[in-house]
C-alpha cells in the first residue's frame, strides 16, 4: 500500500472544508453546541465526504493516525477548528477496523481533549467499542474509565458498550454493572447515555432483560434514563413493575 502524503491530505480536506463554509451556519451551530471552537459551517454529510476521501481506497494504520493528528491538532487564532476535528474522527471510524489495541491510548487522548458530546459520541462507540468487541481484554480499561474523574470518560465507557449490542452480542455482565455504577449520576449526559445503551439493547432482543433491569431500580433511576430505556419496550412493559 502507497505510503500516504499525510501534510498534503490533512491541508486538502482543511482548505476543501473552508471552500464550504457557511458562516450563518457555523453561528448557529456554535451557539447550539456552547463552542468556543473556530467553527465554519459545514454540513455534516459535506464534511464526511470530503474526510474519508483520504482513505477510501484503504490506507496504512500509521498514515490513519498520522492524518487524524493532523486534522485534530489545527487551529485558528490559537482555538481548535470544528471541522477538521470532526474531519479527523470521521477517519479513524472510516478506517477503525486497521486499528490496534495500543490505539485505544491514542483514542483515549482525543476524548480528553473533547468538551462536547459531539466528539466523544463516535469515537466512543466506532473506535474505542469497535476495538473492544475485536479484542475483548480491552473491557477491563472500561472498568477503569467508569469510574473516571471525567465526564467524557465516563460517557465512553458506557456507550462504548453500544458496538456489542449492535453487534448482536451485548455484554449484559458490564452494562448491568455499569449501570449500577453510574445510576446516581446527576450529569445529564452520563443519564443519557445508560438510557441510551438500554433503549437499543431492547430494540436487539433484550426488552424483557431492560424491563427487568428497570424495574428492579425504580426508586434510583432517573427520569431521564427511564424514558430513554423504555422508548422502545412493548406498551404494557414500559411502565416499570
Amino acid at each position: 500500500m502507497t505510503p500516504m502524503d499525510v501534510a498534503h491530505e490533512a491541508a486538502r480536506i482543511e482548505k476543501e472544508l473552508r471552500a464550504q463554509a457557511d458562516p450563518a451556519r457555523a453561528e448557529n451551530e456554535k451557539r447550539y453546541l456552547k463552542s468556543d471552537f473556530v467553527h465554519l459551517g459545514v454540513p455534516m454529510g459535506t464534511l464526511r465526504k470530503i474526510a474519508v476521501s483520504a482513505v477510501r481506497g484503504g490506507s496504512r494504520r500509521e498514515d490513519v493516525l498520522a492524518l487524524a493528528e493532523a486534522l485534530w491538532t489545527v487551529t485558528e487564532s490559537g482555538r481548535p477548528v470544528h471541522e477538521t476535528r470532526m474531519a479527523a474522527i470521521e477517519v479513524l471510524v472510516r478506517r477503525a477496523a486497521v486499528l490496534e489495541p495500543g490505539d485505544l491510548h491514542f483514542a483515549e487522548r482525543l476524548i480528553r481533549e473533547s468538551a462536547s458530546w459531539v466528539y466523544v459520541d463516535h469515537l466512543a462507540e466506532k473506535v474505542v467499542g469497535g476495538l473492544v468487541v475485536r479484542v475483548p481484554d480491552l473491557a477491563d480499561v472500561l472498568d477503569r474509565w467508569v469510574g473516571d474523574p471525567y465526564l467524557w470518560i465516563r460517557r465512553t465507557a458506557m456507550l462504548a458498550l453500544l458496538a456489542g449490542v449492535r453487534a448482536g452480542d451485548p455484554d449484559l455482565g458490564r452494562i448491568s454493572a455499569y449501570g449500577d455504577e453510574l445510576i446516581g449520576e446527576r450529569e445529564f449526559f452520563i443519564r443519557k447515555a445508560l438510557g441510551w445503551v438500554l433503549r437499543e439493547l431492547s430494540k436487539k432482543g433484550h426488552a424483557d432483560w431492560v424491563r427487568d433491569w428497570v424495574a428492579a431500580r425504580t426508586g434510583t433511576i432517573s427520569g431521564v434514563t427511564l424514558r430513554e430505556a423504555v422508548r422502545h419496550l412493548p406498551p404494557g412493559d414500559a411502565q416499570p413493575r
